[in-house]
């Protein structure tokens, strides 16, 4: 007989519910006119608490009409988008949400990210830039540092936003203010970046670590 699984309780610790980041396959992407409209349209009608029937109502179309908007199985005139947008209290702007939106990514292709030029360069310290989006996105920052040569000296940091660091390879003590970390493999640091950073001692080498800035939105170089 098979034994029911048991599910793990939630306990309510009072930090903030996951953000749900994960969304169906059959999600549009942006180039589907009537699968926009219909999932936008559905999305509104249920936040509103309304079913099918009394929306339908509601703005005059019949049930079977709107049920066929939402699955995206005809295209809705000009007048009937009207009557959406008003009976869900909304532009009828928020019904095409999606469309056409580019959405750009970098892809860096292993060993041809931009070469960075720092003060630390020129003691063995390499800084390959892995991608950069524009606009809004640009804020985000990531680097592949590479360390192979031992040194007396090692640049010190200090910039807006928030910093992560995750260890790759070789072992490292990092300091942050004045507190050090020793990083191994797999380790990880996040740290605020107006606080002075850097490498203070590298004990084994090579060493290469991920780190990724995120700068203010209004950051300007």
């Amino acid at each position: 007989m098979t034994q029911p699984v048991a599910r793990p309780q939630h306990r309510d610790t009072g930090d903030p519910a996951p953000v749900q980041r994960e969304i169906p396959r059959d999600t549009p992407t942006g180039i589907d006119l009537e699968r926009v409209i219909g999932k936008q349209v559905r999305s509104l009608r249920t936040a509103t608490g309304l079913s099918v029937g009394d929306m339908a109502a509601k703005i005059g179309i019949s049930k079977a009409m709107l049920s066929k908007i939402e699955n995206a199985q005809t295209s809705c005139s000009l007048s009937t988008l009207a009557r959406l947008a008003a009976g869900l209290d909304v532009p009828v702007t928020s019904l095409f949400r999606g469309v056409d939106s580019v959405r750009e990514a970098v892809f860096t292709p292993v060993g041809h990210g931009a070469v960075i030029v720092g003060r630390g360069t020129h003691v063995g310290h390499h800084y390959e830039l892995l991608g950069a989006l524009r606009g809004q996105h640009k804020r985000l920052e990531p680097v592949l540092v590479t360390l192979t040569e031992a040194s007396e000296t090692f640049p010190l940091f200090q910039h807006a936003g928030t910093e992560l660091l995750y260890m790759l390879e070789g072992v490292m003590v990092y300091g942050h203010g004045d507190a050090e970390y020793t990083l191994r493999p797999g380790d990880s640091l996040l740290l605020d970046g107006e606080g002075a950073h850097g490498p203070n001692e590298l004990v084994r080498l090579p060493i290469r670590f991920l780190a990724v800035t995120a700068y203010p939105d209004k950051h300007v170089e």
